[in-house]
């Protein structure tokens, strides 16, 4: 009796483990959603101005649907486009990104590079993730400065350790951004100091969200934080959340709108449109693309 139940114990859980695998792999990674979010960073009185923040697309040049959707979010007219990295995950991923982006082309943009638009991805073990001094290893190289030309060609802003001020919303916005700390590409001696009394919005823009840079930002005053990278945990616990941010970012702060602690800027992370192409599953974790409307504080 005792083997049998352990039996029918180990088949239901077998069962499960299947079930959960399929759904996480074939179903939840597909369901795109639209996050909206209001930020109170503008001064009294304005007029609300709306960011389209895309991040971490990882995209394989068979990715139709993910291509069509993004592409789709063209109608929502976004006074600004603010893409935070890791686009590609295929030496042939460029095409497929410019079928996503190409119509948001022509609004105003602003973009930085994460690790996976340097170099492909490589097998890696997903438990290593919970390791905090894993070896990062690179794959093969990725076509990041045919993307780079057609983002500029457009009149996007690179922010890869850089400063810029643009029009968007009929505003004077001040834009920040470092390379990839992941990689430790980031240099922020580079664009240092404190933001203009003249700009009427100023964000800042990093791939992934590592606090001595968002700590940077925050002491010049940008009102904004932009980042990605942590796929907001990517296989989350319902009731717990994220079990890791591949980062130094705290868990907790894994995805979405938070207050930067230790000052007045406002911190989103996009959880991100993709996966790492060896572990293509997502669970309580949906892929995202996110509005946030600024509004008066």
């Amino acid at each position: 009796m005792r083997k049998r139940t352990l039996f029918r114990l180990a088949t239901a859980t077998a069962a499960l483990g299947a079930a959960t695998l399929a759904y996480a792999s074939l179903v939840e990674r597909n369901m795109f959603t639209l996050r909206r979010y209001d930020v109170p960073v503008l001064p009294a009185d304005a007029e609300p101005l709306r960011i389209l923040h895309l991040s971490d697309l990882h995209m394989t040049p068979d990715q139709e649907r993910k291509q069509r959707w993004v592409a789709s979010l063209a109608a929502l007219d976004p006074d600004l486009v603010v893409v935070t990295g890791d686009n590609m995950a295929h030496p042939d991923a460029v095409p497929g990104v410019l079928r996503a982006l190409q119509p948001l082309l022509d609004h105003p943009g602003a973009f930085v590079f994460g690790s996976n638009d340097y170099t492909g991805p490589v097998w890696k073990n997903p438990f290593s993730y919970f390791l905090p001094d894993r070896e990062y290893a690179e794959g093969v190289a990725l076509p990041y400065e045919e993307l780079r030309s057609v983002f500029t060609g457009a009149g996007w802003a690179d922010l890869n350790n850089s400063r810029t001020t643009i029009k968007a919303g009929g505003r004077l916005v001040e834009l920040v951004g470092v390379d990839d700390p992941h990689i430790e590409r980031d240099d922020y001696s580079l664009v240092a100091g404190a933001v203009a009394e003249t700009a009427d919005l100023s964000i800042g823009l990093t791939h992934s969200p590592e606090p001595r840079v968002l700590d940077e930002m925050a002491a010049d005053g940008f009102d904004l934080l932009l980042a990605g990278h942590t796929h907001g945990g990517q296989v989350c616990v319902p009731g717990v959340g994220a079990l890791v941010t591949n980062c130094e970012l705290p868990r907790a702060m894994a995805k979405g709108l938070h207050r930067w602690p230790g000052s007045d800027s406002w911190l989103h992370v996009s959880a991100g449109l993709g996966t790492h192409p060896t572990a293509p599953v997502r669970f309580a974790c949906r892929p995202e693309a996110s509005i946030l409307t600024l509004i008066p504080r």
